[in-house]
Protein backbone atom coordinates (compact mmCIF):
# COMPACT_ATOMS: atom_id res chain seq x y z
CA UNK A 1 0.00 0.00 0.00
CA UNK A 2 2.98 2.49 0.85
CA UNK A 3 4.32 1.82 -3.03
CA UNK A 4 0.63 2.56 -4.34
CA UNK A 5 0.29 5.40 -2.25
CA UNK A 6 3.80 6.96 -3.35
CA UNK A 7 3.15 5.91 -7.29
CA UNK A 8 -0.04 7.75 -6.86
CA UNK A 9 1.42 11.06 -5.26
CA UNK A 10 4.39 10.68 -8.27
CA UNK A 11 1.56 9.99 -11.16
CA UNK A 12 -0.18 13.31 -9.57
CA UNK A 13 3.00 15.17 -9.70
CA UNK A 14 3.54 14.26 -12.77
CA UNK A 15 0.36 15.03 -14.25
CA UNK A 16 0.47 18.44 -12.06
CA UNK A 17 4.01 19.68 -14.42
CA UNK A 18 2.24 18.26 -17.65
CA UNK A 19 -0.45 20.39 -16.92
CA UNK A 20 1.89 23.88 -16.02
CA UNK A 21 3.91 22.95 -19.22
CA UNK A 22 1.09 22.33 -21.54
CA UNK A 23 0.48 24.63 -24.26
CA UNK A 24 -2.37 27.37 -23.83
CA UNK A 25 -4.97 26.50 -26.79
CA UNK A 26 -7.12 28.86 -28.93
CA UNK A 27 -10.38 28.87 -26.54
CA UNK A 28 -8.85 28.78 -23.59
CA UNK A 29 -10.28 31.40 -20.83
CA UNK A 30 -9.05 32.92 -17.28
CA UNK A 31 -11.78 34.45 -14.86
CA UNK A 32 -10.20 36.45 -11.69
CA UNK A 33 -12.26 34.25 -9.07
CA UNK A 34 -11.74 30.68 -10.41
CA UNK A 35 -8.60 29.09 -13.13
CA UNK A 36 -7.26 32.83 -12.71
CA UNK A 37 -3.78 32.36 -14.59
CA UNK A 38 -1.72 30.27 -16.59
CA UNK A 39 1.20 29.58 -14.71
CA UNK A 40 4.91 28.41 -16.28
CA UNK A 41 6.34 25.16 -16.14
CA UNK A 42 7.89 25.35 -12.95
CA UNK A 43 5.23 27.37 -11.03
CA UNK A 44 7.36 30.73 -10.84
CA UNK A 45 5.93 32.20 -13.16
CA UNK A 46 2.11 33.14 -13.76
CA UNK A 47 0.23 34.83 -16.33
CA UNK A 48 -3.17 36.47 -15.53
CA UNK A 49 -5.27 38.26 -13.37
CA UNK A 50 -3.99 40.10 -10.28
CA UNK A 51 -5.33 42.14 -7.97
CA UNK A 52 -4.94 46.02 -8.12
CA UNK A 53 -7.01 48.46 -6.45
CA UNK A 54 -11.39 47.67 -6.34
CA UNK A 55 -10.50 45.52 -9.25
CA UNK A 56 -7.87 43.11 -11.19
CA UNK A 57 -5.23 43.93 -13.89
CA UNK A 58 -3.96 41.76 -16.40
CA UNK A 59 0.07 40.48 -16.45
CA UNK A 60 2.32 38.44 -15.57
CA UNK A 61 3.98 38.15 -11.79
CA UNK A 62 5.90 35.81 -9.65
CA UNK A 63 3.86 33.65 -8.34
CA UNK A 64 6.43 31.41 -6.70
CA UNK A 65 7.71 33.08 -4.07
CA UNK A 66 5.41 35.03 -1.18
CA UNK A 67 5.97 38.47 -2.69
CA UNK A 68 3.96 38.46 -6.12
CA UNK A 69 5.97 40.76 -8.03
CA UNK A 70 4.54 42.08 -10.87
CA UNK A 71 7.17 41.98 -14.12
CA UNK A 72 4.32 43.28 -16.48
CA UNK A 73 0.98 44.39 -17.09
CA UNK A 74 -1.22 44.40 -20.33
CA UNK A 75 -3.28 48.02 -21.23
CA UNK A 76 -1.49 49.02 -18.02
CA UNK A 77 -3.00 52.09 -17.85
CA UNK A 78 -6.77 50.99 -18.75
CA UNK A 79 -9.01 50.66 -15.42
CA UNK A 80 -9.15 47.36 -12.90
CA UNK A 81 -12.10 45.07 -14.50
CA UNK A 82 -14.46 43.49 -12.36
CA UNK A 83 -14.78 39.78 -10.63
CA UNK A 84 -16.88 38.65 -13.81
CA UNK A 85 -14.48 39.69 -16.58
CA UNK A 86 -12.98 36.71 -18.40
CA UNK A 87 -9.83 36.68 -20.63
CA UNK A 88 -10.16 34.74 -23.79
CA UNK A 89 -7.09 33.32 -26.35
CA UNK A 90 -8.73 33.62 -29.57
CA UNK A 91 -6.51 33.56 -33.21
CA UNK A 92 -6.47 37.14 -33.13
CA UNK A 93 -4.69 37.53 -29.33
CA UNK A 94 -6.01 37.70 -26.23
CA UNK A 95 -9.25 39.48 -25.31
CA UNK A 96 -11.81 41.09 -22.63
CA UNK A 97 -15.28 40.74 -23.98
CA UNK A 98 -17.08 44.12 -23.09
CA UNK A 99 -20.85 45.63 -24.19
CA UNK A 100 -18.82 47.69 -26.77
CA UNK A 101 -16.69 44.51 -28.33
CA UNK A 102 -13.62 42.78 -27.72
CA UNK A 103 -11.32 45.12 -25.98
CA UNK A 104 -7.64 43.11 -27.15
CA UNK A 105 -4.86 43.23 -24.64
CA UNK A 106 -2.45 41.47 -26.81
CA UNK A 107 -2.57 41.53 -30.36
CA UNK A 108 0.38 39.01 -32.33
CA UNK A 109 1.47 40.11 -35.64
CA UNK A 110 -0.05 37.15 -37.19
CA UNK A 111 -2.92 33.92 -36.57
CA UNK A 112 -2.15 32.55 -32.79
CA UNK A 113 -2.56 28.83 -32.55
CA UNK A 114 -1.04 28.71 -28.99
CA UNK A 115 0.91 30.39 -26.01
CA UNK A 116 3.32 29.56 -23.60
CA UNK A 117 4.06 31.26 -19.83
CA UNK A 118 8.04 30.25 -20.27
CA UNK A 119 10.10 29.98 -17.00
CA UNK A 120 12.02 33.14 -18.04
CA UNK A 121 9.40 34.84 -17.01
CA UNK A 122 8.06 35.44 -21.18
CA UNK A 123 4.83 34.90 -22.35
CA UNK A 124 4.54 34.13 -26.17
CA UNK A 125 1.98 33.36 -28.59
CA UNK A 126 3.43 30.97 -31.88
CA UNK A 127 1.61 30.46 -34.80
CA UNK A 128 0.84 27.04 -35.89
CA UNK A 129 4.91 27.16 -37.67
CA UNK A 130 5.83 27.64 -33.96
CA UNK A 131 7.20 30.61 -34.87
CA UNK A 132 6.98 33.90 -32.24
CA UNK A 133 4.25 36.36 -33.43
CA UNK A 134 4.16 37.81 -30.05
CA UNK A 135 6.33 37.97 -26.45
CA UNK A 136 6.42 40.02 -23.88
CA UNK A 137 9.59 40.62 -23.55
CA UNK A 138 9.63 42.98 -26.57
CA UNK A 139 6.79 44.93 -24.87
CA UNK A 140 8.33 45.30 -21.16
CA UNK A 141 6.44 47.98 -18.88
CA UNK A 142 8.79 49.00 -15.97
CA UNK A 143 10.95 45.74 -15.78
CA UNK A 144 14.12 43.25 -17.36
CA UNK A 145 13.77 39.79 -16.84
CA UNK A 146 17.43 38.10 -17.50
CA UNK A 147 17.50 37.28 -21.12
CA UNK A 148 15.38 40.80 -21.77
CA UNK A 149 16.61 43.49 -24.00
CA UNK A 150 15.49 47.15 -24.22
CA UNK A 151 15.51 47.70 -28.16
CA UNK A 152 17.02 51.06 -29.30
CA UNK A 153 13.77 54.00 -29.32
CA UNK A 154 11.80 52.15 -26.88
CA UNK A 155 11.40 53.18 -22.98
CA UNK A 156 10.75 51.46 -19.63
CA UNK A 157 8.12 53.57 -17.70
CA UNK A 158 8.00 53.22 -13.83
CA UNK A 159 4.55 52.70 -12.04
CA UNK A 160 2.66 54.93 -10.36
CA UNK A 161 3.05 53.02 -6.97
CA UNK A 162 3.54 49.75 -5.72
CA UNK A 163 0.26 48.69 -5.59
CA UNK A 164 -0.90 50.93 -8.47
CA UNK A 165 1.40 49.48 -12.02
CA UNK A 166 -0.12 52.15 -14.19
CA UNK A 167 2.42 54.59 -15.90
CA UNK A 168 4.23 56.72 -13.84
CA UNK A 169 6.35 59.58 -13.75
CA UNK A 170 9.57 58.69 -14.94
CA UNK A 171 11.26 56.50 -17.67
CA UNK A 172 14.21 55.25 -18.81
CA UNK A 173 14.87 55.30 -23.14
CA UNK A 174 17.19 53.37 -24.85
CA UNK A 175 18.01 56.35 -27.35
CA UNK A 176 18.77 55.98 -30.89
CA UNK A 177 22.27 58.13 -30.55
CA UNK A 178 22.90 54.99 -28.23
CA UNK A 179 22.95 56.69 -24.94
CA UNK A 180 20.84 55.22 -21.86
CA UNK A 181 19.11 58.02 -19.99
CA UNK A 182 16.23 58.47 -17.39
CA UNK A 183 13.91 61.47 -17.74
CA UNK A 184 10.75 62.66 -16.46
CA UNK A 185 7.85 61.85 -18.72
CA UNK A 186 7.18 65.25 -19.43
CA UNK A 187 10.14 66.34 -21.05
CA UNK A 188 12.00 66.41 -23.82
CA UNK A 189 14.94 63.84 -24.83
CA UNK A 190 17.75 66.52 -24.03
CA UNK A 191 20.65 66.62 -21.62
CA UNK A 192 19.28 69.59 -19.78
CA UNK A 193 16.23 67.12 -17.94
CA UNK A 194 18.48 64.48 -17.74
CA UNK A 195 19.07 62.97 -14.56
CA UNK A 196 21.10 59.86 -15.53
CA UNK A 197 22.86 58.72 -18.33
CA UNK A 198 25.38 55.82 -19.57
CA UNK A 199 27.01 58.93 -21.31
CA UNK A 200 27.50 57.01 -24.33
CA UNK A 201 25.50 59.36 -27.12
CA UNK A 202 27.41 59.22 -30.30
CA UNK A 203 28.05 54.87 -30.07
CA UNK A 204 25.78 54.65 -33.45
CA UNK A 205 22.24 53.28 -33.67
CA UNK A 206 20.74 50.20 -33.13
CA UNK A 207 22.33 50.48 -29.29
CA UNK A 208 20.78 47.95 -27.25
CA UNK A 209 20.29 47.23 -23.19
CA UNK A 210 20.80 43.76 -22.74
CA UNK A 211 20.04 41.57 -19.14
CA UNK A 212 22.77 38.77 -19.02
CA UNK A 213 21.29 35.66 -16.97
CA UNK A 214 24.26 36.57 -14.42
CA UNK A 215 22.31 39.72 -13.67
CA UNK A 216 24.82 41.91 -15.88
CA UNK A 217 23.16 45.09 -17.54
CA UNK A 218 25.16 46.42 -20.92
CA UNK A 219 25.23 47.98 -23.63
CA UNK A 220 25.58 46.29 -27.12
CA UNK A 221 26.30 47.54 -30.42
CA UNK A 222 24.14 46.41 -33.89
CA UNK A 223 27.46 44.18 -34.13
CA UNK A 224 26.64 42.72 -30.82
CA UNK A 225 29.80 44.11 -28.90
CA UNK A 226 29.77 45.20 -25.97
CA UNK A 227 30.25 48.99 -25.79
CA UNK A 228 29.18 49.77 -22.25
CA UNK A 229 29.23 48.24 -18.66
CA UNK A 230 26.06 49.37 -16.63
CA UNK A 231 26.61 47.01 -13.72
CA UNK A 232 29.72 44.51 -13.36
CA UNK A 233 29.13 40.68 -13.90
CA UNK A 234 29.74 37.73 -12.02
CA UNK A 235 26.39 37.57 -9.91
CA UNK A 236 25.64 34.21 -8.62
CA UNK A 237 23.67 31.91 -11.55
CA UNK A 238 22.77 28.53 -9.62
CA UNK A 239 19.08 27.88 -9.91
CA UNK A 240 18.03 29.79 -6.27
CA UNK A 241 19.07 32.83 -7.86
CA UNK A 242 16.58 34.84 -9.42
CA UNK A 243 17.26 38.91 -10.98
CA UNK A 244 15.20 41.69 -12.09
CA UNK A 245 15.73 45.28 -13.17
CA UNK A 246 13.06 47.92 -13.07
CA UNK A 247 12.89 51.22 -12.73
CA UNK A 248 11.13 52.10 -9.23
CA UNK A 249 8.44 54.56 -8.01
CA UNK A 250 10.61 56.94 -7.41
CA UNK A 251 12.31 57.08 -10.53
CA UNK A 252 15.50 54.99 -9.97
CA UNK A 253 16.50 51.95 -11.58
CA UNK A 254 17.54 48.88 -9.76
CA UNK A 255 18.87 45.79 -10.07
CA UNK A 256 17.62 43.37 -7.75
CA UNK A 257 18.58 39.78 -6.31
CA UNK A 258 16.17 37.27 -4.37
CA UNK A 259 17.21 34.07 -2.92
CA UNK A 260 14.59 31.49 -3.29
CA UNK A 261 16.81 28.95 -1.57
CA UNK A 262 16.63 31.72 1.70
CA UNK A 263 13.21 32.13 0.82
CA UNK A 264 14.42 35.97 0.72
CA UNK A 265 13.11 39.20 0.14
CA UNK A 266 14.29 41.34 -2.52
CA UNK A 267 17.89 42.76 -2.51
CA UNK A 268 19.62 45.52 -4.37
CA UNK A 269 22.70 44.68 -5.68
CA UNK A 270 23.04 47.91 -7.93
CA UNK A 271 21.03 51.95 -8.36
CA UNK A 272 21.09 54.39 -10.63
CA UNK A 273 21.62 56.75 -8.00
CA UNK A 274 22.05 56.34 -4.16
CA UNK A 275 20.34 59.75 -3.32
CA UNK A 276 16.69 59.55 -3.87
CA UNK A 277 16.81 62.99 -4.80
CA UNK A 278 17.90 62.79 -7.85
CA UNK A 279 15.20 62.26 -10.26
CA UNK A 280 13.94 65.08 -11.28
CA UNK A 281 10.23 65.66 -10.71
CA UNK A 282 10.18 63.57 -7.88
CA UNK A 283 8.71 66.43 -6.05
CA UNK A 284 6.46 68.75 -8.31
CA UNK A 285 5.77 72.11 -9.09
CA UNK A 286 6.49 74.95 -6.48
CA UNK A 287 8.36 72.49 -4.15
CA UNK A 288 11.78 71.00 -3.67
CA UNK A 289 13.53 67.60 -2.27
CA UNK A 290 15.38 67.17 0.86
CA UNK A 291 17.10 64.34 2.34
CA UNK A 292 16.05 63.01 6.22
CA UNK A 293 17.60 59.94 6.51
CA UNK A 294 18.62 59.05 3.11
CA UNK A 295 15.15 59.41 2.50
CA UNK A 296 13.54 62.32 0.40
CA UNK A 297 11.12 64.62 1.72
CA UNK A 298 9.27 67.37 -0.15
CA UNK A 299 8.97 70.68 0.89
CA UNK A 300 6.93 74.07 -0.56
CA UNK A 301 8.96 77.53 -1.38
CA UNK A 302 7.90 79.98 1.68
CA UNK A 303 4.25 81.12 1.98
CA UNK A 304 3.36 78.16 -0.45
CA UNK A 305 1.29 75.10 1.10
CA UNK A 306 0.36 71.60 -0.47
CA UNK A 307 -1.92 71.04 -3.56
CA UNK A 308 -2.76 67.67 -2.10
CA UNK A 309 -0.93 66.57 1.08
CA UNK A 310 -1.34 62.99 0.56
CA UNK A 311 0.78 63.37 -3.12
CA UNK A 312 3.97 64.82 -2.67
CA UNK A 313 3.72 65.27 -6.92
CA UNK A 314 0.96 67.14 -6.76
CA UNK A 315 3.43 70.59 -6.21
CA UNK A 316 2.60 73.51 -3.73
CA UNK A 317 0.52 76.90 -4.44
CA UNK A 318 0.75 80.41 -2.85
CA UNK A 319 -0.85 80.97 0.50
CA UNK A 320 -1.30 84.26 -0.45
CA UNK A 321 -3.15 86.33 -3.55
CA UNK A 322 0.08 87.33 -5.91
CA UNK A 323 -1.59 90.38 -7.81
CA UNK A 324 -0.83 93.79 -6.22
CA UNK A 325 2.20 93.88 -7.25
CA UNK A 326 0.76 95.34 -10.59
CA UNK A 327 -2.30 96.88 -8.61
CA UNK A 328 -0.13 98.97 -6.14
CA UNK A 329 -1.96 97.50 -3.08
CA UNK A 330 -1.22 99.77 -0.23
CA UNK A 331 -2.74 97.14 1.99
CA UNK A 332 -0.13 94.18 0.10
CA UNK A 333 3.78 94.56 0.51
CA UNK A 334 6.30 92.12 -0.72
CA UNK A 335 9.85 90.66 0.29
CA UNK A 336 12.25 88.04 -0.56
CA UNK A 337 12.84 84.53 1.55
CA UNK A 338 15.93 82.41 0.93
CA UNK A 339 16.25 79.22 -0.08
CA UNK A 340 20.38 78.37 0.45
CA UNK A 341 21.56 75.42 -1.48
CA UNK A 342 18.98 74.29 -4.10
CA UNK A 343 19.16 73.68 -7.43
CA UNK A 344 16.18 74.33 -10.23
CA UNK A 345 15.46 74.21 -13.38
CA UNK A 346 16.54 77.48 -15.06
CA UNK A 347 13.74 78.49 -16.98
CA UNK A 348 15.44 82.26 -16.54
CA UNK A 349 13.94 85.09 -18.85
CA UNK A 350 16.30 87.36 -18.32
CA UNK A 351 19.92 86.95 -16.60
CA UNK A 352 21.36 90.03 -15.18
CA UNK A 353 25.35 89.84 -14.46
CA UNK A 354 25.41 91.01 -10.32
CA UNK A 355 27.97 90.14 -8.00
CA UNK A 356 25.80 92.00 -5.04
CA UNK A 357 22.59 90.20 -3.68
CA UNK A 358 20.76 92.93 -2.26
CA UNK A 359 20.88 94.05 -6.18
CA UNK A 360 19.40 91.32 -7.27
CA UNK A 361 16.69 91.19 -4.87
CA UNK A 362 15.97 94.79 -5.62
CA UNK A 363 15.69 94.13 -9.07
CA UNK A 364 12.98 91.50 -8.45
CA UNK A 365 10.90 93.55 -6.46
CA UNK A 366 10.87 95.95 -8.73
CA UNK A 367 9.86 93.80 -11.56
CA UNK A 368 6.02 92.98 -11.35
CA UNK A 369 6.81 89.62 -13.51
CA UNK A 370 9.81 88.53 -11.37
CA UNK A 371 8.34 85.64 -9.01
CA UNK A 372 11.94 84.37 -7.98
CA UNK A 373 15.69 84.75 -8.45
CA UNK A 374 18.44 82.50 -8.84
CA UNK A 375 21.72 84.17 -7.33
CA UNK A 376 25.30 82.38 -7.55
CA UNK A 377 27.49 85.49 -6.93
CA UNK A 378 27.87 86.38 -10.22
CA UNK A 379 24.29 86.30 -12.13
CA UNK A 380 20.99 87.12 -11.18
CA UNK A 381 18.13 84.95 -13.23
CA UNK A 382 15.17 86.39 -13.01
CA UNK A 383 12.23 83.25 -13.20
CA UNK A 384 8.46 83.39 -13.21
CA UNK A 385 6.74 80.61 -12.04
CA UNK A 386 6.10 77.80 -11.51
CA UNK A 387 9.74 76.25 -10.22
CA UNK A 388 10.36 72.70 -10.88
CA UNK A 389 12.78 70.13 -10.31
CA UNK A 390 14.25 71.64 -7.00
CA UNK A 391 16.49 69.78 -4.58
CA UNK A 392 18.68 70.42 -1.91
CA UNK A 393 22.36 70.00 -2.78
CA UNK A 394 24.94 71.19 -0.31
CA UNK A 395 27.53 70.68 -3.14
CA UNK A 396 26.07 73.79 -4.43
CA UNK A 397 26.54 77.96 -3.13
CA UNK A 398 23.26 78.77 -5.23
CA UNK A 399 20.58 80.22 -3.64
CA UNK A 400 16.76 80.80 -4.55
CA UNK A 401 15.53 84.17 -3.82
CA UNK A 402 11.08 83.54 -3.80
CA UNK A 403 9.12 86.73 -3.45
CA UNK A 404 6.28 86.52 -1.08
CA UNK A 405 3.40 88.55 -0.23
CA UNK A 406 2.82 89.73 3.03
CA UNK A 407 -0.67 91.63 3.17
CA UNK A 408 -0.97 94.23 5.71
CA UNK A 409 -3.54 93.86 8.58
CA UNK A 410 -5.60 97.28 8.81
CA UNK A 411 -5.55 99.06 12.26
CA UNK A 412 -9.14 98.88 14.01
CA UNK A 413 -7.65 102.67 15.66
CA UNK A 414 -10.13 105.16 14.59
CA UNK A 415 -7.20 107.70 14.59
CA UNK A 416 -5.74 105.83 11.67
CA UNK A 417 -6.86 107.03 7.84
CA UNK A 418 -7.20 103.96 5.94
CA UNK A 419 -5.63 104.79 2.19
CA UNK A 420 -8.44 106.84 0.18
CA UNK A 421 -10.17 108.32 3.07
CA UNK A 422 -10.64 112.02 3.10
CA UNK A 423 -11.13 114.68 5.98
CA UNK A 424 -11.31 118.18 6.54
CA UNK A 425 -9.51 118.88 2.41
CA UNK A 426 -6.08 118.56 4.06
CA UNK A 427 -3.35 116.53 3.53
CA UNK A 428 -2.30 114.34 6.75
CA UNK A 429 0.84 111.57 7.40
CA UNK A 430 0.13 110.07 10.50
CA UNK A 431 3.66 108.22 11.71
CA UNK A 432 2.00 104.91 13.24
CA UNK A 433 4.21 102.85 16.12
CA UNK A 434 3.11 99.85 18.61
CA UNK A 435 3.06 101.81 21.52
CA UNK A 436 1.91 105.88 21.94
CA UNK A 437 3.06 108.18 24.98
CA UNK A 438 2.03 111.38 24.20
CA UNK A 439 0.38 112.90 21.03
CA UNK A 440 1.76 116.24 18.93
CA UNK A 441 1.23 118.47 15.98
CA UNK A 442 4.20 120.29 14.34
CA UNK A 443 5.45 122.09 11.07
CA UNK A 444 8.71 120.68 10.21
CA UNK A 445 8.64 122.11 6.25
CA UNK A 446 9.04 118.40 3.96
CA UNK A 447 11.80 117.37 6.63
CA UNK A 448 11.22 116.33 10.14
CA UNK A 449 8.12 114.41 11.63
CA UNK A 450 7.78 113.37 15.21
CA UNK A 451 9.08 110.12 16.75
CA UNK A 452 9.35 110.07 20.35
CA UNK A 453 9.32 106.82 22.89
CA UNK A 454 9.19 107.53 26.98
CA UNK A 455 12.27 109.85 27.28
CA UNK A 456 10.83 112.29 24.52
CA UNK A 457 13.26 111.42 21.91
CA UNK A 458 12.48 112.74 18.57
CA UNK A 459 13.69 110.69 15.66
CA UNK A 460 13.25 112.77 12.24
CA UNK A 461 12.35 111.19 9.07
CA UNK A 462 13.33 112.91 5.85
CA UNK A 463 10.70 113.54 2.89
CA UNK A 464 10.61 114.41 -0.45
CA UNK A 465 8.49 115.47 -2.95
CA UNK A 466 7.38 112.49 -5.45
CA UNK A 467 5.21 113.03 -7.99
CA UNK A 468 3.26 115.80 -6.14
CA UNK A 469 3.02 113.11 -3.33
CA UNK A 470 5.33 112.79 0.17
CA UNK A 471 7.23 109.99 0.27
CA UNK A 472 9.66 108.68 2.99
CA UNK A 473 12.80 108.28 2.14
CA UNK A 474 15.14 107.44 5.19
CA UNK A 475 15.64 108.08 8.95
CA UNK A 476 17.94 110.60 10.78
CA UNK A 477 19.69 109.43 13.99
CA UNK A 478 17.31 110.40 17.22
CA UNK A 479 18.16 113.40 19.28
CA UNK A 480 16.87 113.74 22.45
CA UNK A 481 15.22 117.16 23.24
CA UNK A 482 14.19 118.42 26.54
CA UNK A 483 10.26 118.82 27.02
CA UNK A 484 10.29 122.81 26.78
CA UNK A 485 12.47 122.06 23.63
CA UNK A 486 9.79 120.03 22.49
CA UNK A 487 6.87 122.78 23.55
CA UNK A 488 8.82 125.71 22.01
CA UNK A 489 8.90 123.58 19.00
CA UNK A 490 5.33 122.75 18.56
CA UNK A 491 4.47 126.86 19.60
CA UNK A 492 2.64 125.10 22.92
CA UNK A 493 1.43 122.14 20.88
CA UNK A 494 -0.96 123.73 19.06
CA UNK A 495 -3.03 121.57 16.34
CA UNK A 496 -3.52 124.39 13.41
CA UNK A 497 -0.87 126.33 12.61
CA UNK A 498 -0.18 128.94 9.69
CA UNK A 499 1.15 128.03 6.43
CA UNK A 500 3.01 129.14 3.67
CA UNK A 501 2.09 127.94 -0.15
CA UNK A 502 5.08 125.86 0.04
CA UNK A 503 4.89 124.79 3.81
CA UNK A 504 2.65 121.23 4.62
CA UNK A 505 0.69 120.86 8.35
CA UNK A 506 2.50 117.36 9.29
CA UNK A 507 0.16 115.34 11.78
CA UNK A 508 2.29 113.80 14.15
CA UNK A 509 1.96 110.58 17.08
CA UNK A 510 4.36 110.44 19.97
CA UNK A 511 5.62 106.70 19.52
CA UNK A 512 7.11 103.99 21.34
CA UNK A 513 10.83 102.38 19.77
CA UNK A 514 9.10 101.10 17.42
CA UNK A 515 10.03 101.46 13.72
CA UNK A 516 7.19 104.26 12.05
CA UNK A 517 5.62 102.89 9.05
CA UNK A 518 4.23 106.33 6.98
CA UNK A 519 0.32 106.01 6.13
CA UNK A 520 -0.50 108.79 3.39
CA UNK A 521 -3.80 110.55 2.79
CA UNK A 522 -4.26 113.00 0.42
CA UNK A 523 -7.14 114.85 -0.80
Amino acid sequence: MACLACLLALAFVAAEAQQMQSNISQGSSLTPTTNSTWLSRSGLYAFGFYRQGNGYAVGIFLAGIPQKTVVWTANRDDPPVSNNATLLFTGDGLALPTAEGQNYLVSPSGSASYASMLDSGNFVLYNSGREIVWQSFDHPTDTLLPGQRLLSGNELFSAKSEADHSTGIFRLKMQNDGNLVQYHVDTPDTSAYAYYSSLTDGAGENVTLYFGADGHLYLLNRNGTNIQNITEGGLPTDEGKLYLMRIDVDGIFRLYSHDLKKNAIWSVEWESSKDKCVPKGLCGFNSYCVLIDLEPDCRCLPRFESVNPGNQTSGCERNFVADACKNRNENFTYTMEKLENTTWEDSSYMSLRLSDEDDCIQGCLEDCNCEAVFFDGTKCRKQRLPLRYGRRDNGTSDRALIKVGVPTKPDTDPRIVQPGSKKKGRTDILIIGLSFTALIHFVVDFRDCVVVNGDLELACIRMSAVNGDLELNESVAPRRYAYEELEKMTNNFKEELDRGASSTVYKGLILGSQKPVAVKRKD
